[in-house]
């Protein structure tokens, strides 16, 4: 028999979903209308708040799902602070701790600069085995940085050695330095311009931390999604599928949703859920 919870759980799923199109609905027609300063859409406040309320009265979708998960939350180059903070007030919500902040610089993301950042992967994590095994630049590097964030809760020297030569580098830089090892990686973009190749090489590099933990997802605003987007190339990636995306980060709902599809990335469910560009739907079933 079907009880009074699932009833519950079900109807707050649908309303999310309700809330999400709603609000997308009417970011994009104010974009349509002009939009604010710097190309970005006007949301009336009103209905942002109403926004921001709903997505805090469905938190229960989540419930304590990341309960006893360790995440390390990494960013790129116009990530909102305020996004990323929200999203981790959200992962405490949602029983997880967030044991540190990397954030990936431009010079790490140009493919200009692979073999400079390949050199530094390589004499920092000489005897890392995913390091020389990987048949590419990006997944050498990816495997690199995982040594160094992920695993069984416990930071030793190797790892702090990688992340030290990384940050010396100029390929990282450490907002909130690691306390220790994490089982699940949040990668949070912004819509900073790139060159064609950032979202193979966040893919890869996304790749590598979430296959190197319990999982992983990387998540963004709407206008990354669209054709040639940073988030529409990670999508489009051979290693997109290791790990899950969502590109709603710029909802309170959406936010919700990336949680959501942290917790379903950790249980081994991946998927690419969002606007309606995201091949599964608005939000994880």
């Amino acid at each position: 028999m079907i009880n009074f919870r699932y009833h519950v759980v079900s109807l707050g799923a649908v309303f999310l979903a309700l809330a999400v199109g709603v609000a997308l609905g009417a970011a994009f027609v104010d974009s349509d209308n002009g939009g604010g300063a710097g190309g970005e859409s006007r949301a009336d406040a009103a209905e942002q708040a109403f926004e921001t309320a709903f997505a805090d009265a469905s938190s229960g979708l989540v419930g304590t799902g990341l309960t006893d998960r360790r995440i390390v939350v990494v960013t790129t180059p116009g990530a909102k602070t305020s996004e990323v903070d929200d999203l981790t007030a959200r992962i405490g919500d949602a029983g997880g701790s967030v044991v540190g902040e990397v954030a990936l610089t431009t010079k790490l993301l140009d493919s200009a600069n692979r073999q400079f950042a390949e050199q530094i992967a390589e004499q920092s994590a000489a005897e890392v085995p995913g390091v020389q095994a990987a048949d590419d630049s990006y997944t050498r590097i990816g495997a690199a940085l995982a040594r160094a964030l992920m695993g069984d809760g416990e930071l030793d020297e190797q790892a702090s050695t990688i992340r030290s030569a990384f940050a010396q580098g100029g390929l990282i830089d450490l907002p909130t330095a690691p306390t220790q090892s994490a089982d699940l990686v949040l990668v949070v973009i912004g819509t900073t311009s790139a060159d064609s190749a950032r979202g193979e090489i966040l893919a890869d590099v996304t790749s590598q931390l979430a296959t190197s933990g319990a999982g992983g997802a990387l998540v963004g605003p709407s206008p990354t999604s669209v054709d040639g987007g940073v988030l529409d190339q990670v999508r489009s990636s051979d290693g997109s599928g290791s790990f899950s995306t969502v590109d709603v980060t710029d909802l309170a709902a959406g936010r919700l949703v990336s949680v959501l599809a942290l917790v379903r990335s950790a249980s081994g469910q991946n998927g690419a859920w969002g606007t309606t560009r995201s091949a599964d739907g608005q939000l994880p079933q």
